[in-house]
């Protein structure tokens, strides 16, 4: 029986794909000025690429964005601190989080995050995502100096909920840092699709949608 489910949250809970495009819209509006010469769709997607997913921290996207462009008035030190500052405001959610997240708590399921990032970026946006009250314990892995896939930031949040790793489930994008890091550990890890991502390897419990979790709760209840 599930007792703890856990959660990534970029790609998981957070639909950063749409929420980075939302932000580059927003900066690139924001500083027109000194953006105005190049082709906000050039802009953007040469933004999405050096980003790779997530992947590339923005000190080096932005470092190479303006050496490329000619940004003169703007350094890329000010640009990377209004992504850190600002990010939040460009947020969006998957369907169906907050009513998942609901009613697993509803059920009496204890709930819990890791998320590889920095502790104030990923703080700022679960903040804008509103989500604190229904999550017991969220791990970020600047603050827990240890990533994932690692297997000790999976065991910490386990210790933290209170489960064994057989009675909890992992939900995560990234084939490898989630759903092999997790099963590593001993739990049931669920795959989040993505179509960026290639598994190389066999994965049982797939969803494409938050809301099918719910069901895949129930489904373990009979097995």
């Amino acid at each position: 029986m599930i007792k703890a489910v856990i959660f990534d949250l970029d790609g998981t809970l957070l639909d950063r794909d749409s929420s980075l495009k939302n932000f580059i819209k927003n900066q690139y509006k924001k500083y027109f000025s000194e953006f105005k010469h190049i082709p906000e769709q050039q802009y953007t997607e040469r933004f999405i690429e050096l980003d790779n997913k997530g992947y590339v921290w923005k000190d080096k996207v932005y470092q190479q964005l303006v050496q490329e462009y000619s940004i003169s008035n703007l350094t890329w030190e000010q640009l990377l601190e209004d992504y850190i500052n600002s990010f939040q405001y460009s947020c969006i959610s998957f369907p169906n989080m907050e009513e998942v997240l609901k009613e697993l708590k509803n059920r009496g399921i204890r709930l819990g995050m890791i998320t590889n990032g920095l502790t104030k970026f990923q703080s700022l946006n679960l903040q804008a995502l509103g989500i604190h009250s229904y999550i017991d314990t969220i791990l970020i892995s600047e603050q827990e100096g240890i990533k994932k896939p690692h297997a000790e930031i999976f065991l910490r949040a386990l210790k933290k909920l209170g489960v064994t790793p057989e009675e909890s489930m992992y939900v995560g994008d990234h084939p490898e840092n989630d759903v092999l890091g997790a099963q590593n550990v001993g739990m049931n890890a669920v795959w989040k699709k993505d179509p960026f991502w290639s598994p190389t390897f066999p994965i049982e419990h797939t969803i494409d949608d938050l809301g099918e979790l719910l069901h895949l709760v129930n489904w373990f209840k009979k097995v």
